[in-house]
């Protein structure tokens, strides 16, 4: 008898152990964002123990709804496809004040990781963003230059990335690397691990037309 209670004490102590450490697992797991576009969603987990202002300052963005009806106005294929600060008509949104950059928190400009985008000065950053679509070392802090702040990756949506990618581009002079027709965030929302995308659709010939709204094709 003594056996069989020690033996379940053991095994009560095992189970809150685990308990415990899923707990902290939960806890701990970063935040994630579904971006949904004309092309699909793309999921971001974000990264606030290395980049803990950039990650707080697109949150507060995304919480907003600041995102939603925004465009990638620049794409490029081999560098980087920019967005989240103009609307179909090329007009820049108004924006919070600019944050510190974090350049220097260790995270390389890798294949699918989001930095923020800037201008020439470090700290300019608002609400615009880029995503990787090679490995641009090139943008990483370096010495005593700064780079641009990384603060999150895409984990699931990077055909939705691709399709943006091979959008037809150069109608605008102004805008060279902007797509012919707009490719919009429609919402941006915090999910969890457990959120799955919906499947996106077949790939067509076509280029995207937004055929759904009046004011899908970028005006000049």
């Amino acid at each position: 008898m003594r056996f069989v209670v020690k033996t379940f004490f053991y095994f009560l102590c095992t189970l809150a152990g685990v308990f415990m450490l899923a707990q902290g697992a939960f806890a701990e797991a970063n935040p994630r964002v579904a971006m949904k576009t004309d092309h699909g969603t793309i999921v971001i987990e974000l990264f606030p123990k290395e980049a803990p202002l950039s990650v707080a300052n697109f949150l507060e963005y995304v919480d907003s709804g600041f995102y939603e009806g925004t465009i990638f106005h620049r794409v490029i294929p081999g560098f980087v496809v920019q967005g989240g600060g103009m609307t179909y008509d090329f007009t820049t949104k108004p924006t919070r004040d600019p944050i510190k950059n974090e350049s220097d928190n260790g995270l390389s400009n890798s294949y699918g990781t989001l930095s923020m985008a800037r201008t020439p000065m470090p700290d300019s950053a608002t609400a615009q963003f880029f995503i990787n679509v090679k490995d641009n070392t090139a943008l990483d802090a370096n010495g005593n230059k700064p780079g641009y702040a990384v603060f999150g990756k895409v984990i699931l949506g990077m055909e939705v990335v691709n399709r943006i990618l091979e959008e037809p581009r150069g109608m605008y002079p102004a805008f060279p690397d902007a797509p012919n027709y707009a490719v919009r965030i429609l919402k941006a929302t915090r999910v969890d691990e457990t959120f799955r995308p919906e499947v996106t659709p077949e790939k067509t010939n076509s280029p995207l037309k937004n055929s759904n709204v009046s004011n899908a094709l970028v005006k000049p």
